[in-house]
């Protein structure tokens, strides 16, 4: 196994976006965690809030709030979905992912700790990383701030040795009794004997000992992936232009994908809401809905479709936090890559349902739509407009169809484009003329009846019609027909 450990030490800040500089959060009257400004100045974690205020009268001070950590803790392991199921929370600060199984797939050991660092600091965490083969070697590594990769459990006493006993996460009666016996390095506890240790400080701290190093067996309980997925984002000042509500959207997204793919899904659709700043006038959340031609978890077809939205999207007032929700999960496994690399039928379906999703997101959601096969033998009512998806299960993007169960293969040749009405045709000798003599290549192919609608308003009625597939002399496929009115053009093939 190997563990890639997430150690947010400045997490009770971040919880709180837009605090004033200098800032710090306090618990039981000292100081947990101190913005840069305020460090500078002197003000440390485990300083009382009285001496914090001798050093900087202006500190403005907030409450540690555990809650909004473990909201925080929570949204960030959702996100690691993307690289790992196998995901431990350890309240209130740190995180762990299992990532052996996932390093081919993301490039190496490297490219993956460099992107969930990368990652992190994305959405908003600053970070101290570390991996190791166990899980509370990679902890102490992240504590101390060591991000030098440990592959090998026999580096372990080497790399865990140099590490000083301060910065470990000992109780305070440990840490007091290990420097009585004149420790200040791990190194310095690892050589004394392991019973000696196990009678003055207790089982306990030896059992430690020996599962980072990996003489015992270090179980986890994992994380467990929430079944609906609903997350917000408080933002650090109040937002009046939707075009910037973009990034705090693509935080969101990312998060939601990592949610998919730890659950091996995707959605159809997903829902934004923008809470308004509260006043006299408390307006209702603007709710944004975006919908895609097919099931997807990619965070950047999502985000697209999220811009090309927001400069229509209208605020009532400024917004101070974003909401995302998604509940409708659809089966979407992962799918395996071309061996030769070519570009596979799979992507080409999704580029054309990506195309899709744009040109309704900029057009309007009733201005794209396909067209439907109806049991009807009339052309003119043997079709009609639906919202356009792709077939599953289909072997190319060109399966672009509606979500009708009618039959779309028609007895006969059939053009793709159908006129509006039929336009009339001159005859001469017997034959008829569009720019010249047509020949008739196929047909006829007799089409009639229709008595049932020919009372209603607007209604095609009772046609008798005899159907041709003709040339032109301009060598244009054309489909006409012959009625007791004469010869009339209908449809044209190419």
């Amino acid at each position: 196994m190997l563990w890639l450990v997430l150690y947010l030490p400045r997490l009770p800040l971040e919880v709180f976006p837009g605090l004033p500089s200098p800032s710090a959060i306090v618990s039981h009257e000292r100081v947990v965690v101190a913005d840069r400004a305020a460090a500078l100045a002197g003000v440390i974690p485990g300083l009382r809030l009285a001496e914090a205020w001798a050093f900087l009268p202006t500190l403005s001070v907030h409450q540690r709030d555990v809650e909004r950590e473990q909201t925080a803790l929570t949204r960030l392991a959702c996100w690691a979905g993307t690289f790992t199921s196998e995901i431990c929370c350890l309240p209130p600060r740190t995180l762990l992912l299992e990532v052996a199984g996932s390093l081919r797939l993301f490039g190496g050991v490297a490219m993956l700790f460099e992107r969930v660092v990368a990652g992190c600091a994305e959405q908003g965490f600053a970070v101290q990383a570390a991996l190791a083969p166990t899980p509370l070697a990679a902890q102490w590594l992240a504590r101390a701030g060591d991000d030098e990769v440990c592959l090998d459990v026999a580096q372990l006493p080497q790399r865990l040795g140099r590490l000083p006993l301060s910065v470990l996460d000992f109780s305070p009666e440990t840490q007091a009794r290990l420097g009585n016996f004149g420790a200040r390095l791990l190194a310095d506890v690892l050589r004394l004997p392991r019973a000696a240790l196990a009678r003055r400080l207790g089982a306990g701290f030896a059992a430690d000992l020996a599962r980072a190093l990996g003489d015992l067996p270090d179980p986890r309980p994992r994380f467990v992936f929430p079944e609906y997925f609903a997350e917000r984002l408080e933002l650090p000042a109040r937002i009046e232009n939707a075009m910037t509500l973009a990034f705090a959207g693509r935080r969101l997204i990312t998060t939601l994908c990592g949610w998919l793919a730890a659950r091996s899904a995707g959605i159809s659709e997903c829902r934004f809401e923008f809470a308004h700043e509260r006043g006299a006038r408390q307006r209702p959340a603007t709710v944004l809905v975006l919908a895609f031609a097919t099931a997807t978890r990619d965070a950047e077809r999502i985000a697209r479709v999220l811009g090309e939205r927001l400069p229509r999207l209208e605020l009532p007032a400024a917004v101070e936090l974003v909401s995302l929700y998604a509940e409708a999960l659809e089966a979407l496994p992962g799918r395996t890559a071309s061996l030769f690399g070519e570009s596979s039928e799979a992507a080409a379906g999704d580029a054309v349902a990506a195309l899709v999703e744009r040109l309704r997101a900029r057009l309007g959601k009733d201005a794209v739509h396909a067209l439907s096969t109806v049991a009807e033998h009339r052309p003119e009512n043997a079709s009609r407009r639906v919202s356009p998806w792709l077939v599953k299960g289909g072997k190319s993007a060109a399966g672009l169809r509606a979500a009708s169960g009618m039959p779309d293969t028609p007895p006969g040749p059939r053009p793709l484009w159908l006129l509006a009405r039929p336009r009339a045709l001159r005859e001469v000798a017997g034959r008829p003329q569009c720019g010249g003599p047509l020949r008739l290549l196929a047909g006829p192919e007799r089409i009639e009846s229709g008595w049932w609608d020919a009372a209603e308003p607007a209604a095609l009625g009772d046609v008798r019609r005899d159907y041709f597939v003709a040339i032109s002399v301009r060598a244009q496929w054309l489909w006409i027909f012959r009625s007791r009115a004469g010869w009339f053009l209908h449809g044209v093939f190419a």
